[in-house]
């Protein structure tokens, strides 16, 4: 059985969790609740969430699937260094961040998912994971090796016509034989 890796279910935790807080900040505005500041905090709080989290980190084995338009976040994620690369500091702030959105009907349930993307982050920071990105692969152009040839020319070599040909008799005569008798 395999490690399990906290880290990358953290992160799909606290995307899906700043998606949440910036639904309920949304509709906190939109609706004037009463503390709709908090909602307007809400929506700020779940755009820098999603920012922050939408670059994978790199699996420490198998393959790292990085999501399409992920570059450009690593490199705004990478280079903000050990405030980023940290999970107990990533803990620490989703904690934060998700104190104030507990205010506001609209917001409780991004506030609870944070939470808990929080918790789950501080047990990848527990177990010594940390955020690595994950980079493009430069590829290496490979010549084909010498035993590699040019393909074939010709066609594969065919039996003759009179071969290929099933004569239509013979088929017609074979559904009508029975080699098992039947009882009459």
């Amino acid at each position: 059985m395999g490690k399990i890796e906290w880290a990358m279910w953290a992160n799909e935790q606290a995307l899906a969790s700043g998606l949440i807080l910036l639904t309920g900040g949304i509709v906190g505005v939109a609706g004037q609740f009463r503390g709709w500041q908090f909602a307007a905090y809400a929506i700020a709080a779940g755009v820098f969430v999603c920012l922050l989290e939408y670059p994978r980190s790199k699996r420490t084995k198998g393959t790292s699937v990085e999501r399409t338009g992920q570059y450009c976040f690593t490199v705004c994620v990478k280079s903000f260094g050990p405030l980023t690369r940290n999970y107990y500091v990533r803990a620490f702030l989703h904690a934060a961040l998700s104190v104030p959105a507990g205010f506001l009907l609209a917001t409780v349930l991004g506030c609870v998912c944070l939470g808990i993307a929080s918790i789950i982050y501080l047990a990848a920071a527990i177990r010594g994971e940390h955020w690595e990105p994950i980079l493009p692969k430069k590829e290496i152009a490979r010549k084909p090796g010498d035993s590699m040839k040019n393909p074939p020319q010709n066609p594969p070599p065919r039996p003759p016509p009179e071969t290929r040909r099933k004569r239509v008799d013979d088929l017609e005569g074979a559904a009508y034989d029975n080699p098992i008798p039947v009882g009459e």
